[in-house]
């Protein structure tokens, strides 16, 4: 619910308000239903910026089961991303253990609340990076 109110902000303010939250950069990352076929977007805030790479949390605000866009994702890893009113396709990745090690703390350092979710998921929060596809030539 509150996914969808948030997109609306946006859309009616033709971005003007919610574009940031909690000192971060958000994005609405459009998947493929992995059963459906159809496109699902969420709202999500970005952490990590590496250049043109994105980095956002699987946290579900710590609750026990992963959020249905990590599944999308993971079946149909070729998605598109609205940053700043621009849509353009991204390959997501999840972050292997040593890459999510060296992410997590730049990740808690942006915004505390996610060490929170850590704590009180009964199950390892994804770090999932988000990279450009390259356009071809």
């Amino acid at each position: 619910m509150l996914n969808r109110f948030h997109r609306a902000v946006v859309r009616r303010t033709g971005g003007r308000l919610g574009r940031h939250a909690f000192g971060m950069a958000v994005i609405e990352l459009h998947t493929t239903g992995r059963r459906s076929g159809l496109e699902r977007t969420t709202m999500l805030t970005v952490p990590v910026r590496d250049a043109d790479a994105l980095v956002v949390v699987a946290s579900k605000g710590g609750d026990d089961r992963h959020p249905e866009w990590l599944g999308n994702l993971v079946a149909r890893p070729e998605v598109a991303v609205t940053l700043e009113g621009v849509r353009r396709p991204m390959r997501a990745r999840v972050a292997g253990p040593e890459e999510a090690a060296h992410l997590w703390p730049r990740v808690v350092a942006r915004y505390g609340p996610y060490e929170g979710y850590r704590r009180r998921a009964a199950r390892p929060i994804p770090l999932v990076v988000l990279e450009p596809i390259a356009p071809e030539s």
